[in-house]
């Protein structure tokens, strides 16, 4: 299933992951697990943030997933399943039926 993640760090955890300098191996480790289709980084509010499009194997995989942007950087994450354009043909295919 696919799932896009809305990420919003906490800016004192994330600065000083930033100071300290294990922000971007923190972040390494994190899309190597994660393997995203997409990733994009961007402010919002004054905050840092990201939007990653990854997939998931079913709703047990969601702690593994999430707990690490809370634990690492005490983030607010949303999460949301998405679809691509085929997916959503054959979704509404199958209202049809």
């Amino acid at each position: 299933m696919r799932a896009l993640l809305e990420i919003e760090l906490d800016t004192p955890t994330a600065n000083r992951a930033i100071a300290d300098g294990t922000v971007t191996a923190t972040f390494d480790r994190l899309m190597g697990d994660l393997k995203p289709e997409a990733a994009y980084a961007f402010a919002r509010h004054g905050r840092r943030c990201q939007i990653i499009v990854i997939d998931i194997a079913d709703e047990a995989a969601l702690p593994g997933i999430l707990e690490p942007f809370w634990l690492e950087f005490n983030a607010h994450v949303d999460v949301h399943v998405c679809m691509n354009p085929g997916e959503l043909q054959e979704g509404l295919a199958r209202m049809n039926r």
